[in-house]
């Protein structure tokens, strides 16, 4: 028998589960999301956020919120403690995190706030950073959140910071990125064992870190369009990842692109955003990936999404409170879960 990669899938025939091998045994892929019971605007299952990002002349605070099954309008989910833009999130099926920032007050921040999905406005400081940087990626699992790349000011890093999502505490060293994704903006995606990060500056290139473990990143492929993704402007499900939005210089683009997360290999053409638009967030649900906000290069509240299983253009969810740009995008149902 040939050796299994870590990061394969497979549908289980016996227990009708689709499950990932981690390098030493299968696991279960989780697809269910809490129940977070119903009270106006909330509703059970994927529930999925946009954060902080900035406004024409003010950073924001507010945490926009949208259930992922049912389009529509987004929702005021509370307030980050700074506010801030170019700030990147990952979240477990029960917390989300909200880190790499630039502060209104001045410089970048270390501060990671971090609320409990099941509540409402209940946001706290989970811990720092290793360095205070902004524009990052992130990506993460059920138990373990990444924070990648950005700039520090004057320059930009290959650091990668790691942590267990259920322990408030500060960061520790994951390991460097490839240094032609140190330039920030590079997005990132995430399957159970996988966490790929793609673009950053002029860079077509992605590489990819195995999640339960410690160390350097490895090559990936090469994406369509070279260019700053956005922090947060990739969505996956545990098979399937998907980035939107380009930003390259003097243009943007409407493209979405996608890649399988266990194999290796260049991306491919999947459909267009309704806009041509870059440093959206986005967030995603087992089957579905929604991408908020961005700059066309004006400021816009647009909610687009697709479904993720098929290919196709993204149509219409809904619009977000505000019009903003580079928001923290997250959700409990995203591909890593």
């Amino acid at each position: 028998m040939s050796e299994i990669p870590a990061g394969a899938m497979r549908f289980n025939s016996d227990s009708q589960k689709l499950e990932y091998w981690n390098g030493s045994a299968w696991f279960q892929v989780h697809t269910a999301t809490p129940n977070l019971g119903t009270s106006g605007d909330r509703q059970p299952g994927a529930r999925g956020f946009f954060a902080g990002g900035i406004v024409p002349g003010s950073y924001q605070t507010q945490i926009d919120c949208i259930n992922i099954a049912s389009a529509g309008n987004s929702f005021d989910f509370g307030d980050l403690l700074v506010a801030a833009f170019g700030a990147s999130a990952c979240a477990s099926r029960t917390r989300a995190l909200q880190g790499m920032k630039e502060a209104s007050s001045g410089g970048y921040s270390a501060q990671v706030d971090a609320w409990e999905i099941a509540s409402l406005g209940q946001v706290f400081d989970f811990g720092d950073l290793v360095t205070a940087k902004r524009s990052g990626g992130s990506g993460g699992n059920q138990t373990r959140g990444l924070f990648f790349g950005g700039q520090p000011g004057g320059g930009s890093v290959a650091v990668t910071d790691y942590f267990t999502i259920s322990s408030p505490g500060n960061y520790q060293d994951f390991g460097d990125m490839s240094t032609t994704l140190a330039e920030g903006f590079a997005a990132g995606i995430s399957s159970p064992t996988r966490t790929i990060a793609a673009g950053g500056g002029s860079s077509k290139a992605s590489i990819y870190a195995t999640i339960p473990t410690l160390g350097s990143w490895q090559d990936f492929g090469d994406a369509l369009t070279g260019g700053g993704q956005g922090a947060d402007d990739g969505c996956s499900s545990a098979t399937r990842g998907l980035f939107g939005g380009v930003y390259v210089p003097g243009s943007r683009t409407n493209d979405i692109e996608y890649i399988t997360i266990a194999s290796l290999g260049n991306f491919t053409n999947f459909g267009d955003l309704s806009q041509s638009r870059s440093a959206t967030g986005a967030c995603s649900s087992k089957t579905r990936g929604v991408w908020g906000g961005g700059a066309t290069p004006s400021y816009v509240n647009t909610i687009d999404y697709v479904e993720i299983p098929t290919f196709g253009n993204a149509v219409d969810f809904g619009d977000l409170g505000r019009n903003v740009q580079t928001v923290g995008g997250t959700s409990n149902a995203h591909g890593g879960l």
